[in-house]
């Protein structure tokens, strides 16, 4: 196990060296993403003005309040809570978000499946895990909205933000194929197959 702090864009080369296990803290630019912000780029043909080859996306749907634009609020939006979503019901994204816009990084909670493994295995990007509920903390790391695109979406609207050590996070699927929520699943269904046995259940 291994900490990285890593300053987006990243490289492929990069990505490839972290493995399940491994933390990470990002630096500089994270961009916000939801389920209606794929669904247009991806079955509706919206395209964005923004650059996310090599960048890390976080599934949320961000808290908040509309200001004037000024160099503290440069898109005219303060944050308020900016947590982060489950991400399962966004998993048919993941290849796409990579393949067409070069993603490298998609930070949410819950996991994705098989289909992103896949996605991780082939083009170079890994799953890093945040706990449910730090939504609070979260915001901390957010310095400032630099950006918004596709806003008549809002609150799932792509977001740019500015990010000071938002981490650390936990490498949950990495590009190598392993996968921490596998691990969690065969643990489990073999602690539950022993605690039957040990009763003289059977675990069919």
């Amino acid at each position: 196990m291994a900490h990285y702090e890593l300053s987006t864009p990243v490289d492929e080369a990069r990505i490839r060296k972290l493995r399940v296990n491994d933390t990470v803290t990002l630096e500089t630019t994270l961009f916000g993403i939801r389920d209606a912000t794929q669904i247009h780029l991806f079955d509706k043909g919206r395209t964005t003005e923004f650059d996310l080859r090599g960048h890390a996306v976080i599934h949320t749907a961000p808290n908040v309040r509309k200001v004037m634009p000024s160099p503290e609020y440069p898109a005219g939006y303060q944050p308020v809570c900016i947590g982060t979503t489950t991400s399962d019901r966004m998993e048919r994204f993941t290849r796409p978000l990579m393949e067409q816009y070069g993603v490298r990084m998609i930070v949410g909670k819950g996991g994705l499946r098989d289909a992103s493994k896949a996605a991780f295995k082939d083009l170079g990007g890994v799953y890093l895990a945040i706990i449910g509920g730090t939504a609070a903390l979260e915001t901390t790391w957010i310095e400032k909205i630099e950006a918004v695109d596709l806003d008549d979406l809002n609150p799932e609207s792509l977001w740019r933000f500015k990010i000071k050590n938002f981490g650390p996070l936990l490498v949950a699927m990495d590009s190598h194929g392993s996968c921490l929520y596998d691990a969690v699943r065969d643990t489990t269904a073999q602690r539950r197959a022993d605690a039957l046995a040990s009763l003289g259940v059977s675990a069919s």
